[in-house]
């Protein structure tokens, strides 16, 4: 089987800026700052910004580092990771909308992508005009897209809002349409991100079982996911990125496996924060986790310290409990009244949360903090874990596995015959 892709030590570089000396302040000390600022650059207007007290440092940031691999024609990998582990800058290099660093990818056909939200559609032409505009850019003839319209339009579900604008669809029907464009005018190759999981339940498995039937066609899908269970259904190979680098590859089951090992075996009840300069107004400094009770009537107890180390916004948090392989299964917020007071001060809390039956396995906890849901002031992913040791269901023998779920919901039944 031939190579349709080919990654010689692909590697993607970002310079990134952390402001130096700030923290929470009212809108008068910001227009001042910006004010002086202002006044320096016209003062001393060639002056490095790293020279100004209260500017900017900045440093690199290896997105990818010296990546390599082949997939082979006709075959749906699967590419795993944390959050940050490089999965979309690489699909963004595949796809050519950013160009690596260093090494070097060579194509063999042509590729459709589905990155984000709306990839390719222009927001004032109509889904019909975006149709059309897609399949130019895919390098399909216009009598080509016309004898695949129909299917598309069938697939997307959106027959009542074909000559709207895309700009006032919501972001399921985006996706709907971003979908059956791309899978429906048979490109070589098909990228897909997690921006499936915008889509509702059904629709989800309608593009499962789609690309499933591209890959059995002979052509090739990408497919990056935090749904382990989809990857190890869809894909035949798969490949597991941490910190920018190549770090497993085989079968899907295989990395799957790997990876929600080693996803938990570094971690315990207990994380503590490394001695470090404070760059944040509020900082998460310890946390430790512990289960009490029996199935179906687990309680997780977190013992929490925080550390205000300059003004901020009234604060609260929330939990977030994960799968072992990073997906989350549920969060608490506990109180959503800022409770955490934003002068510098120690705060120690402690949440108790009642968890629903789980299946045996380990599970993950992220904590974060903030004065509301689009202000966070600190967060720490995955940092703790917690044990599940019996079965929810009374009397079951035979072992669980992820593939049904992680949540066991109480049920009931009633039958009768005639």
């Amino acid at each position: 089987m031939t190579s349709i892709i080919r990654a010689e030590g692909l590697s993607k570089k970002y310079v990134i800026g952390h402001e130096r000396g700030r923290s929470y302040s009212t809108l008068r000390d910001e227009l001042a700052h910006g004010a002086k600022a202002l006044g320096r650059r016209a003062m001393h207007p060639f002056a490095s910004r790293q020279a100004n007290g209260g500017g900017t440092d900045y440093e690199e940031f290896w997105a990818l580092n010296d990546v390599s691999f082949e997939v082979k024609e006709g075959e749906r990998l699967g590419i795993i990771g944390r959050n940050g582990a490089g999965k979309s800058t690489l699909l963004k290099i595949l796809s050519r909308i950013t160009e690596p660093t260093k090494g070097r990818v060579t194509i063999g056909g042509r590729v459709a992508s589905l990155l984000e939200v709306g990839t390719g559609f222009h927001p004032e032409l109509s889904g019909r005009e975006n149709i059309f505009l897609n399949g130019a850019v895919l390098g399909m003839s216009r009598a080509e897209i016309a004898r695949k319209f129909d299917e598309i339009v069938a697939f997307a579900e959106i027959e009542k809002f074909l000559d709207t604008p895309v700009k006032r669809y919501s972001s399921g029907m985006y996706v709907r349409l971003a979908f059956a464009v791309a899978a429906h005018l048979e490109p070589e190759i098909m990228i897909v991100d997690e921006v499936l999981a915008v889509g509702d339940v059904d629709f989800q498995k309608k593009c499962l079982g789609k690309m499933e039937e591209i890959g059995t066609d002979g052509r090739t899908v990408l497919f990056v996911s935090h749904n382990t269970v989809a990857i190890k259904n869809l894909c035949t190979a798969g490949m597991v990125l941490n910190d920018g680098v190549l770090i497993h590859s085989g079968t899907s089951d295989q990395c799957v496996a790997w990876y929600e090992a080693r996803n938990t075996e570094a971690k315990g009840s207990v994380w503590q924060r490394h001695k470090s300069r404070a760059t944040k107004s509020l900082m998460l400094v310890r946390i430790a986790s512990a289960v009490t009770g029996s199935q179906p009537n687990l309680t997780l107890a977190l013992d929490i310290e925080l550390e205000s180390v300059s003004r901020h916004k009234p604060a609260f948090l929330a939990v977030d409990v994960l799968e072992p392989a990073g997906s989350s299964l549920m969060q608490a917020i506990p109180k959503l009244d800022g409770f955490l007071e934003g002068s510098p001060k120690r705060h120690f809390v402690s949440v108790s949360i009642d968890l629903p039956p789980l299946i045996p396995g380990t599970y993950l906890v992220t904590v974060w903090a903030g004065s509301h849901n689009s202000d966070t002031l600190d967060e720490v992913k995955e940092v703790v874990t917690f044990e599940v040791h019996d079965s929810p269901t009374l009397g079951r023998t035979y072992p669980h596995t992820g593939d049904h779920g992680y949540v066991v919901p109480r049920s009931s039944v009633q039958a009768h015959s005639r």
